[in-house]
């Protein structure tokens, strides 16, 4: 009876809010406590109050799953791509694509250059200065002896000499004048003559000019090859300034009339021909690594040359 009597006591104390005679067990996995579930669980716990054992948590294993998937920090990536509102990858195809419009434009506008006549411009048929002054020689020659002749001639037609000797320089006069028919030249001899170079300088110089304004075009091809300078550093010399100046002002071929001129316009054509090559191989690369990665939009080809 006394046993009986302690247990009943025990029972009503634990009633008046002693502690319970059976607590909660800890769960075998428990979720963490985090935000408004952690801080339930807490007051929870302070006060004292029983959980059943066969409480539904979804709704806290949901709402600790957002808080977790919430808190994870951004990527670089991710943080770059809110900041530019690009991703690097959208950048570097936009890049590209402008890196070969860029060239596209480039090799349109100096495709005139492959036209070049290397032989024509370059003038190999030349008449250097020595030979010139060779046929001038012979022409001052030829020239004072027809004049003498004519002197002979004209001082027995008044009668300062006899008739015999005025009569042999004119037969003189007449031979010499013959000798210098370009048909009878060539039958004793196969120089050419002084009147002969001076017209084929002029003849290669006309050519060359011709073919330097079919070159230039409407556009003034010089100046258009002056942007592939970053291909070759050889198109920016001081020494071609003028010919810039002159192609932009479209009246470069007219001001050609000196064979150094026409010399240092081909030496251009044929650096401009080197950054053109760099510059195509460079455009085919881009073409190519293009198309690895598949960006059909920066893959195309270069426009038909004129």
């Amino acid at each position: 009876m006394a046993e009986n009597e302690n247990v009943r006591q025990r029972t009503s104390d634990t009633a008046r809010g002693g502690e319970p005679l059976l607590r909660r067990g800890r769960p075998a996995d428990p979720h963490p406590e985090t935000g408004d579930a952690g801080r339930v669980a807490g007051a929870d716990t302070a006060t004292g109050a029983e959980v059943p054992a066969n409480r539904p948590e979804r709704g806290a294993t949901a709402s600790a799953g957002r808080l977790e998937t919430d808190d994870i920090p951004a990527s670089d990536e991710s943080v770059k791509e809110s900041s530019t509102g690009e991703s690097p990858q959208n950048i570097e195809k936009t890049l590209a694509e402008s890196r070969q419009r860029k060239l596209r434009l480039m090799l349109r506008q100096c495709d005139r250059v492959l036209l070049l006549d290397f032989d024509l411009l370059a003038l190999p048929d030349w008449p250097d200065n020595y030979t010139l002054a060779a046929a001038r020689r012979n022409r001052d020659i030829w020239l004072f002896g027809a004049l003498l002749a004519a002197v002979v001639f004209l001082s027995g037609m008044t009668g300062f000499v006899p008739a015999w000797i005025a009569g042999g320089g004119f037969g003189a006069f007449v031979i010499i004048l013959l000798l210098g028919v370009p048909g009878v030249r060539r039958l004793y001899t196969s120089r050419p003559s002084y009147l002969d170079l001076v017209i084929r300088r002029q003849r290669m110089i006309r050519d060359a000019r011709k073919h330097i304004e079919h070159l230039e075009g409407k556009e003034g091809l010089v100046w258009q090859c002056a942007r592939m300078a970053e291909f070759n550093s050889a198109l920016k010399a001081t020494r071609f300034s003028e010919l810039l100046a002159l192609s932009e002002r479209r009246v470069l071929a007219r001001n050609l009339t000196r064979r150094e001129h026409i010399r240092l316009y081909l030496i251009y054509l044929l650096e401009a021909e080197k950054a053109y090559g760099r510059a195509q191989q460079a455009f085919f690369e881009g073409h190519q690594q293009a198309i690895d990665r598949g960006w059909s939009s920066v893959a195309a080809e270069p426009g038909d040359r004129a």
